[in-house]
């Protein structure tokens, strides 16, 4: 795009990219910042200061130092076990044992052709913020799953595989919150607000459910679509330009033994399914939790080697009828060779886990946290700017957090008394800390997939880093907030109840 013609936005987003890029490799990236919090947390720490904990009255937090003994005792003993329980760490590599059987065996290309080939192109950009959206049912499994289809997909299509990439990341994370079910996130945060509103009113605590949002995520499904794929086209794809990397995706027509392989796949899939199903269909289902749920169940933290099988599987009887797997050799040499494709996640995993830890354990997270919150209350806001100023400072302290429960375990108790008090509802206070904690996720290096999507879209441009990131993503951000905002400023003049039961006013 001719640099004279760019708008200011476009301008803004060149910055942003420039100045992102000129942050060093991701990996020394967050290597320099967990030295930046073992020395900020033994400054902080000298200075005393402290906050009282907004779950547990009376209780003082001050921030940890790492530079005492205990604290280096604490970065020495923990080093693995950081590297170890780094949140995507497993998921990603369970999953990719099975998506990667199905990618090198031809399977994801041959289905993928033949969606690209039947599919009406102009429904294809919405098609993939949609399942992004949608993921949140299989938890986190959607942030490895859908990206890299989206590329593929994208360059399938001759457009650039980035522009897909971006679509579906935007739906995966920044459209979290929405759904047209009820997903692990509804009794996760739902629990902490009943509690938070107990505080204030046990009796209207009683009357609440998990569902309390559940009208709202649903429309937001289809306004959310909408938003991300005109975002993707008329912003992002034409920033992007046109692709001129090495990556391309064949779009040749399906032949005879790719078709059987098809059969052999759907079938195979079809029959994983079944036996799937017959785990939690039945009252008694061995993957249903103990009193007869599904949504918080042993099925539900089971998904991801439950979409790591229902890949592998399928994968598996593509290649045997393609040819393309002989015996148990290949099948080992092609798993051998996903994983070794995922070297630099690995190491990435090492230095984002330290990060993650150190700035957990020194407490730095929950006083930023506590600061923005006793500043929204100094504000003295009220109507629809005291939402507005909830949103943007639960979207602040959203870089900093990236656990979603972490964050509301530390908010409710703070915020749904404060909402209360001033005439919301804490079904109403969720939702606008729903917003914030989606739409800012994509822009935030603290959120714990943004390591596995740049090394996804490293695939694509080498030279990929934070800032290309950032400012691919940024616009997602921005249109996301108004328009979601804006729905919840419409949902709150209407007085339309949030979900059942659940209004927008406390009386």
């Amino acid at each position: 795009m001719d640099s004279k013609r760019k708008g200011i936005f476009q301008r803004f987003l060149d910055m942003v990219e420039f100045v992102g890029n000129k942050l060093p490799h991701p990996v020394t990236l967050f290597a320099i910042l967990t030295l930046i919090v073992i020395i900020l947390s033994g400054i902080v720490a000298g200075t005393g200061v402290s906050v009282e904990h907004p779950g547990e009255e009376g209780e003082m937090v001050q921030v940890t130092s790492l530079l005492n003994t205990e604290g280096i005792q604490y970065m020495f003993s923990s080093m693995v076990d950081n590297f170890i329980g780094f949140a995507p760490l497993g998921v990603v590599l369970a999953t990719m044992l099975g998506i990667g059987l199905a990618e090198r065996t031809g399977l994801i290309s041959a289905c993928l052709r033949g969606f690209v080939l039947s599919v009406p192109k102009v429904l294809i950009t919405g098609g993939l913020v949609f399942a992004g959206i949608m993921s949140s049912v299989a938890s986190d499994a959607g942030y490895v799953v859908l990206p890299p289809l989206g590329a593929v997909i994208f360059a399938a299509l001759g457009r650039h595989p980035l522009a897909g990439l971006a679509a579906a990341f935007a739906g995966v994370s920044a459209g979290f919150s929405a759904n047209l079910f009820l997903s692990a996130t509804d009794p996760l945060l739902g629990e902490l607000t009943i509690s938070a509103a107990a505080i204030i009113d046990p009796a209207y605590a009683e009357g609440m459910n998990i569902a309390m949002n559940y009208y709202f995520i649903i429309v937001s499904v289809f306004i959310l679509t909408i938003v991300g794929a005109w975002v993707t086209e008329k912003i992002v794809e034409p920033r992007l330009g046109e692709y001129t990397g090495d990556y391309r995706e064949d779009l040749k027509g399906l032949d005879s033994i790719e078709k059987k392989g098809l059969i052999w796949a759907g079938v195979s899939l079809l029959a994983g399914v079944i036996l799937f199903a017959l785990t939690i269909i039945p009252e008694n289902g061995p993957l249903r939790a103990d009193d007869g749920g599904i949504i918080q169940s042993p099925f539900m933290d089971s998904l991801v080697p439950i979409i790591a099988i229902l890949f592998f599987i399928p994968g598996l009887f593509y290649g045997l009828a393609t040819k393309n797997i002989r015996n148990d050799k290949d099948v080992a040499n092609q798993l051998s060779d996903t994983m070794a494709a995922m070297g630099m996640f690995i190491v990435l995993a090492f230095t984002a886990g330290q990060f993650v830890a150190y700035f957990s354990e020194t407490n730095m997270g929950l006083i930023i946290g506590v600061y923005g919150a006793e500043a929204l209350e100094a504000a003295n806001l009220t109507g629809i700017p005291l939402i507005l100023g909830f949103i943007l400072v639960a979207g602040f302290i959203n870089l900093f957090i990236g656990s979603a429960s972490a964050k509301w375990a530390m908010m409710a108790p703070v915020f749904v008394p404060i909402m209360m008090q001033l005439g919301y509802s804490p079904e109403m206070t969720q939702m606008a800390y729903r917003i914030a904690d989606s739409t800012t996720n994509i822009i935030t290096p603290l959120m714990t997939y943004f390591a596995i999507i740049i090394a996804f879209a490293q695939k694509y441009d080498k030279k990929m880093g934070i800032g290309t990131l950032i400012s691919v993503m940024f616009p997602y951000t921005i249109v996301f907030t108004i328009a979601w905002t804006l729905m919840l400023i419409i949902w709150m003049l209407f007085g339309i109840d949030l979900g059942p039961g659940s209004p927008i006013l406390y009386e």
